[in-house]
């Protein structure tokens, strides 16, 4: 397994809810503590909202605060999109505003919520360029609010390009990381697919309805019934 991959392995458990020890996610990702330990500073700096510490514990957290304001997951990933999109701008004066608007960010917002300037802009970003990731959030969305099956060309574990049907059936934001959640016509079940190594997304004239087992809710079952039968 790559870093990549275990951190995106990582981000996975921890969306599983409740409170994940670090030796636990070691044991489930196959490294040390302290490989763990540094994984979880890498996925903070990369915007992750990551709460815990060592020896108790790590949670995703819910809602970021900036203070007076509250921001909820949807406002704060149309924050963070913008600053994506602009920091990859070929204007310098637009990625050099970026970067001086994510330092102003960064002393408002909690330690974790928003990554220093720097390291936001190099950091040990262990995902894709969030801006290609957004090239394809409008198909995504467009197809999940029409129940459209889609065809993606997508990026496997091995890099390898592979082709298949999906029926997309949820968008996910994780501090600049964006996953879709969809039922696999070709695998017959659940996959979750980061949208920075999808190389195109196109929306099939074939719909679907919502059928026992293929829902989201049923996807949300299954993962909270691994999550109670390894406890």
């Amino acid at each position: 397994m790559t870093r990549d991959d275990r951190l995106f392995q990582i981000v996975r458990i921890l969306r599983e809810g409740g409170l994940h020890r670090a030796e636990d996610i070691a044991a489930r990702t196959g490294v040390s503590v302290r490989t763990i330990y540094r994984d979880m500073e890498a996925l903070g700096r990369s915007g992750v909202p990551v709460s815990g510490a060592r020896g108790v514990g790590y949670r995703v957290a819910d809602t970021i605060s900036l203070p007076p304001l509250t921001l909820t997951p949807d406002e704060l990933e149309a924050l963070n999109l913008g600053m994506a999109v602009v920091a990859e701008a070929a204007d310098t004066a637009l990625r050099e505003a970026a970067l001086r608007l994510t330092k102003k960010l960064d002393a408002a917002l909690p330690e974790r919520s928003i990554a220093e300037a720097e390291q936001w802009k190099h950091a040990v970003h262990p995902f894709a360029d969030a801006a290609r990731a957004f090239l394809h959030l409008p198909t995504l969305r467009a197809a999940i609010r029409a129940r459209q099956k889609l065809r993606l060309t997508y990026q496997s574990k091995e890099h390898r390009i592979k082709t298949q049907v999906v029926r997309p059936l949820e968008v996910e934001y994780w501090g600049r990381i964006w996953t879709l959640t969809g039922w696999c016509e070709l695998r017959k079940g659940f996959r979750e697919f980061r949208v920075d190594l999808i190389a195109s997304a196109e929306a099939l004239p074939e719909m679907f309805i919502d059928e026992p087992g293929k829902r989201l809710v049923d996807f949300s079952k299954a993962r909270q019934a691994l999550l109670g039968s390894q406890r």
